[in-house]
Order: structure tokens, then C-alpha cells, then sequence
């Protein structure tokens, strides 16, 4: 199975990362896509696009966790907000709203990693479809995305 979202797969391809790519059943969120791959929610990451005043910002983080707009909104000096699914649309043109890859400065979006996840040996996240998944090490993740560390998650209740 190829990498649906075309700058993934071209940057993949072109610094030859080893990954592995998974193909799964169709889900529609982070945390449906982590169940049914039978991957804990802390392990697979979801990308968030927020935008503030003129800025937008890719957000990564555990699937079992939710942005705190009021924290990351601290860490990028400036109030945000979810964007819009025209504005994903947009931003990310071959990728499917909900499977956006966390590679946001292939799409000239900065990209800001929850610490959380920054300490897993492994990252597993949408190839830009809903029907398949990438995974990799954190360390060529980071390499490739050059993300910002911080810290920006809150765990949703009841969530692994």
C-alpha cells in the first residue's frame, strides 16, 4: 500500500526513512483508528490544525489526549482556535479531513509535539487517509518534521 498524501510519501521516499506502512479499517477519528489497530490512544498520534491571527499551527499529539487551547495558545504568544475543515481543506489538499500526517512544514505549517509523545520510542500516525497508518521511530519523525517540544495536552478522562 502506497502513502496516500503526496508530500509524505515524496519526503519519505526521498530521505529513505524506514516505516512501516498499515493498512486498517476505515475510522474516522484518532481514537477509533488507535482501537482499531489495537494500538493504545497514547501511542498513536492525531495532528489538530489551529489557527490564531493569521497563523495557523499544527498541533501533535496522543490520540487519548485533547489540545488545551489556553496552554498552546501560551506557548505560540497569541489566542488560537480550531480550524475550519475549509481551511484543513485548503492547507492540506491530498490529505482526508481527520488523517492529516503530522508533517505540517510539508504544508508550510509549523508543527508543535506534546512532550508526552516525544518520549515514545515509536510514532503511528495517519498516511493521510482513514484507512491507512505510518509508523515509525520518534527519532526520524523529529528529524523529518523538526517540531517544537512542548507541552499543550490534557488526557480526555477515561482514555488509555
Amino acid at each position: 500500500m502506497q502513502v496516500s498524501a503526496t508530500r509524505l510519501r515524496h519526503v519519505l521516499a526521498l530521505y529513505r526513512v524506514p516505516y512501516a506502512m498499515i493498512p486498517h479499517e476505515p475510522a474516522f477519528s484518532s481514537q477509533m483508528t488507535a482501537a482499531t489497530m489495537h494500538v493504545p490512544g497514547k501511542e498513536m498520534a492525531k495532528a489538530v490544525v489551529l489557527e490564531g491571527k493569521g497563523q495557523s499551527y499544527l498541533a501533535v499529539l496522543p490520540a487519548s489526549h485533547q489540545v488545551d487551547l489556553n496552554r498552546f495558545g501560551e506557548v505560540v504568544c497569541e489566542p488560537v482556535h480550531l480550524a475550519s475543515e475549509e481551511k484543513i481543506r485548503e492547507l492540506f489538499p491530498d490529505c482526508e479531513l481527520g488523517a492529516i500526517p503530522p508533517f505540517g512544514r510539508l504544508y508550510g505549517v509549523p508543527v508543535y509535539v506534546d512532550v508526552s509523545l516525544a518520549l515514545d520510542q515509536e510514532i503511528v500516525f495517519p498516511a493521510g487517509t482513514h484507512d491507512a497508518a505510518v509508523r515509525m521511530t520518534y527519532q526520524d519523525f523529529e528529524g523529518l518534521a523538526r517540531p517544537e517540544v512542548c507541552s499543550f495536552a490534557l488526557k480526555e478522562a477515561g482514555r488509555r
